[in-house]
């Protein structure tokens, strides 16, 4: 927290996005703290967890495309949550642009790693979020060597596409 408060100071951020940035951050105990509360108090077995992405993004596209599919719980609602949220951060903030792809070139390389990351997030049983950062939060070895394999995957794409 002390290194975060440092960067932020030094990158001149504003109030708004360190509320922000802390937010985000106090959505993973949050999460723990929600779900346990639930399994508290339901009469059936409910999974204590953090928060992931890639899964709830299935579930609420199976929602959609087999109804009555899913009961709605707490992994469907993040999906919509989040880009509501974000939408509506835009919106007050006055950032809320459009934007879209700068040539046919760009569009294919965002579609092929968007596919990638999809693919490589199911494979793992979570994404960034879910097998990294949350878990990263319990001191899971798995979500360290995920993290590792991210950030190392990250440079080395950065550097390739600096070549282009």
């Amino acid at each position: 927290l002390a290194a975060a408060l440092v960067f932020a100071i030094r990158s001149r951020a504003s109030i708004w996005q360190m509320v922000a940035a802390a937010g985000t951050g106090l959505a993973i105990p949050l999460a723990w703290w929600f779900t346990s509360s639930m399994a508290r108090q339901a009469f059936e077995p409910v999974q204590v967890e953090g928060v992931t992405f890639t899964g709830p993004s299935a579930d609420t596209l199976m929602l959609f495309l087999s109804p009555p599919g899913s009961q709605l719980d707490f992994d469907i609602g993040l999906v919509p949550g989040v880009f509501l949220g974000s939408f509506l951060a835009a919106f007050l903030t006055r950032e809320l642009a459009l934007q879209g792809f700068e040539g046919g070139k760009s569009m294919a390389r965002y579609i092929v790693g968007a596919a990638m990351m999809g693919f490589g997030g199911m494979l793992a049983g979570g994404c960034a979020v879910g097998a990294g950062v949350t878990g990263a939060s319990i001191f899971a070895l798995t979500a360290w060597i995920t993290l590792t394999g991210i950030w190392l995957s990250a440079a080395l794409t950065d550097k390739a596409l600096s070549f282009t």
